[in-house]
């Protein structure tokens, strides 16, 4: 089955009540089923350059590395295992392009972006991320994160120095410990989950998830799931309605149907007809 008939993708990005611009970059490629958040961060207009050289170099590299060539005839395993090395790979090579470019351009200096992109293939999802952009899946009405945040607030909680209703309230919310495009070499925390139907992904910048609680997130979901486009338009408004303060971005991925690839006598005889 084709991943645009399985998969229904979602997006949109919007500058809040308080940013003079939009930081945030997406970006999807529906036919390999590939999608990319970035939340870029720098002086001048230079977080917009890191998460757009983010999301187009690890799209485009995607597209040229994930193809059908090279994965049709692996089993399940190895298709998860070399889903999750190619995607260490282009985020590497993601980061030393926005690095090199820092370090050229006085006014890219600093600049650096969170990331989290999945790659969809086979009834799983593989998931790679860098700061404290998020992933999160509603399964049976149930919403949970599957990342977990790269920041200090997330390791103060880590450590037991403040609680989870305390973070709500810190002053430390945006300062990351590790970003794509800030040292020559940085490695992504990737992970891979099984996908099944009715299943829907949400990566979001922390522009969302920083003004509303995963609650209200996912009553919002559940009340809207029918219609996507509402769903993701509703959530950005509720972002901006709690006061804007930053960059929010939306990407939702509904699962419609099953996308299991067919293996061995019937994939050869279909093979001879296409």
């Amino acid at each position: 089955m084709a991943l645009t008939d399985a998969l229904q993708i979602i997006s949109v990005s919007d500058p809040g009540r308080v940013r003079g611009h939009n930081e945030d970059c997406v970006e999807s490629r529906p036919d390999i089923g590939v999608v990319v958040l970035a939340d870029g961060m720098g002086g001048y207009n230079a977080g917009e350059v890191a998460s757009g050289m983010a999301t187009s170099s690890i799209a485009s590299g995607l597209a040229r590395a994930w193809t059908k060539a090279r994965i049709g005839k692996l089993s399940r395993e190895d298709a998860a295992a070399l889903s999750q090395s190619i995607l260490q790979e282009q985020v590497s090579i993601a980061n030393r392009a926005i690095y090199d470019t820092a370090q050229k351009d006085p006014q890219c200096a600093g600049m650096g972006t969170t990331l989290v992109v999945c790659v969809y293939y086979d009834n799983f999802l593989t998931v790679g991320h860098i700061g404290d952009s998020r992933l999160y899946r509603m399964r049976n009405d149930a919403l949970e994160q599957l990342t977990r945040d790269h920041s200090l607030l997330q390791e103060q909680i880590d450590s037991g120095l403040i609680t989870k209703e305390d973070a709500r309230q810190s002053h430390n919310k945006n300062l990351v410990t590790r970003a794509l495009g800030i040292d020559p070499e940085v490695e992504a925390e990737i992970h891979t989950y099984d996908v099944v139907e009715g299943d829907i992904y949400l990566l979001c910048s922390d522009g969302l998830n920083d003004m509303i609680e995963d609650e209200e997130i996912q009553m919002t979901m559940i009340a809207l799931r029918t219609n996507l486009d509402l769903t993701a338009q509703q959530l950005v408004q509720a972002a901006n309605d709690a006061g804007g303060r930053d960059n929010v971005s939306v990407m939702l991925v509904n699962v419609l149907k099953s996308f299991p690839v067919e293996r061995g006598f019937w994939a050869k005889v279909k093979s001879l007809f296409a």
